[in-house]
């Protein structure tokens, strides 16, 4: 691994007070010294080009305005220099397992034809949260979104949120892009993330489109993290319940683009909007 170069971005929002243990993770996560870019979307300043401002392999990237995550992601990605090869995207509020990033370049090595390597990520409370799935189609995703809070165990739920019945390393159709490593060229070459999604989907995205292009996607549970979760976005949970249903929606049109299934993006859109006005309340 000593030829390899290695760069991580994160996407911030009001993480001042969390980067501190994500960026004391990194050493113990890989045996190599990264560089490390930071996009910060927040308003104002809150502190966190302080707080990294001694640590030479870490760089703030402010872009002016808040061009949520996949659009904060591939300004991060621009700003590596070219000959990085291995990309870690992550959410500031994780923290990363022993050899985690190590246990994914490895992966990496005996899967070429694969761009996309996730770790097992669990929540605060220990859970496996399901950041390995199915990509979400018509009879999956409106299955899902109609009974997951009334049938948690409905079986299109269960179906889509496929990586809880296996601790085996498979090919999934997305991972999540609260923590992924990807092929820098391979990124580059599908043109990143979509940054029409502000919030939510972007990664299903990705995950479709690396598929498109002839590429895998590999769950790797051997490698682990730590995901605190919603730590920003709480502070503005009406904002991102609205951006979840926009998302959802427009990667659901981009996916069943055809003329012909108007009249089934036109019942989705009036479906996630009722919906999103009945989970508000």
């Amino acid at each position: 691994m000593a030829d390899d170069r290695v760069g991580i971005v994160a996407v911030t929002y009001f993480s001042a007070e969390v980067i501190a243990p994500f960026l004391d993770s990194v050493e113990g996560a890989l045996s190599l010294t990264p560089q490390i870019i930071l996009v910060d979307n927040t308003p104002g300043d809150d502190g966190l080009a302080a707080r990294v401002a001694t640590d030479p392999y870490v760089s703030v990237v402010r872009p002016g305005s808040n061009v949520g995550y996949g659009g904060g992601m591939n300004a991060g990605v621009a700003r590596l220099p070219k000959d990085i090869e291995w990309i870690v995207l992550a959410n500031p509020d994780v923290v990363l397992g022993k050899g985690s990033i190590d246990i994914l370049i490895d992966a990496a090595r005996r899967h070429p034809e694969a761009a996309a390597f996730g770790p097992l990520i669990r929540s605060d409370d220990g859970a496996i949260y399901p950041s390995a799935r199915k990509l979400p189609s018509l009879r999956t995703g409106i299955g899902h979104a109609t009974f997951v809070r009334i049938w948690p165990g409905n079986p299109w739920t269960t179906s889509y949120r496929n990586d809880l019945a296996s601790v085996d390393e498979h090919a999934v159709g997305w991972l999540s892009g609260a923590f992924l490593l990807v092929r820098r060229s391979v990124f580059d070459s599908v043109g990143g993330f979509d940054k029409r999604f502000f919030m939510y989907f972007e990664d299903v995205d990705l995950g479709r489109n690396l598929g498109l292009a002839g590429w895998k996607n590999i769950y790797v549970p051997s490698s682990e993290v730590l995901h605190h979760g919603a730590l920003s976005t709480s502070r503005v949970a009406k904002t991102m319940l609205r951006a979840h249903h926009t998302s959802a929606y427009r990667y659901l049109a981009k996916r069943y683009h055809q003329w012909y299934l108007l009249p089934v993006r036109l019942v989705l859109r009036i479906g996630l909007w009722l919906r999103g006005r009945l989970a508000k309340g």
